[in-house]
């Protein structure tokens, strides 16, 4: 059994659907890259797989003994990080 599975999920962002029959499987094991344009819906679908949005359509499927709290999510970039790495000025 899958790790994850998404079918045929939809992403919406500020209304508007983004992605639409989204299919794919994670196997133990696996690596995952997501790659796309600027504003392709990278973002909006790892928000959904750790559960910080929702997906407008489908199913995602987690395997027993895993959740969207174990799954890690890293923003791009973030209020805090700005500087980061941080440039020394004397």
């Amino acid at each position: 059994m899958a790790l994850l599975e998404c079918k045929n999920v939809s992403l919406a962002y500020e209304g508007k659907t983004i992605v639409s029959g989204l299919d794919f499987k994670v196997e133990k094991g696996d690596y995952l890259c997501i790659v796309g344009e600027n504003g392709s819906g990278k973002t909006t679908l790892m928000k959904t797989l750790v559960g910080l949005k929702s997906a407008s359509d489908g199913e995602i499927i987690f395997s027993e003994g895993l959740s969207q709290k174990n799954i890690g999510y890293l923003p791009q970039q973030s209020s805090f990080q700005k500087d980061f790495p941080a440039t020394v000025r004397e």
